[in-house]
């Protein structure tokens, strides 16, 4: 059984208005100040060692604002007890996450070593 052409709704050139346009949202960095907050989250969450916790974070200079969350086991790294964690990075309509990881020190604190744009793949 065929079908006639004008059987289905068709949109002709003239119909195309482009009155919503895609919207751009520029990448924020995260500040010094930012990166401080979210490292103190990161020490504090790997210090409780919950499993499957988060940490909130916030600046209240920037509004920037985010959680950190360990990512699977601690590991072992030139003698030391290692772990990595992902934080998000909200600053207005701005979204980012950050990877990082972190060692404990001879305190018994965690020491973060690295803080910087996730890079998927």
């Amino acid at each position: 059984m065929s079908r006639p052409d004008n059987a289905f709704a068709k949109m002709e050139d003239q119909e195309i208005t482009g009155s919503i346009k895609p919207r751009l949202v520029r990448a924020v960095a995260p500040t010094d100040g930012d990166l401080a907050f979210a490292r103190n989250a990161a020490s504090d969450v790997l210090t409780r060692g919950d499993k499957d916790s988060s940490q909130p974070w916030e600046n209240p200079e920037t509004g920037a604002r985010g959680s950190v969350t360990p990512l699977a086991q601690a590991y072992s790294s030139e003698g030391r007890i290692c772990r990595d964690f992902l934080a998000s990075y909200v600053n207005g309509s701005s979204e980012n996450w950050l990877q990082g990881a972190a060692c404990k020190s001879g305190q018994g604190r965690w020491e973060i070593h690295t803080l910087k744009p996730w890079q998927q793949g």
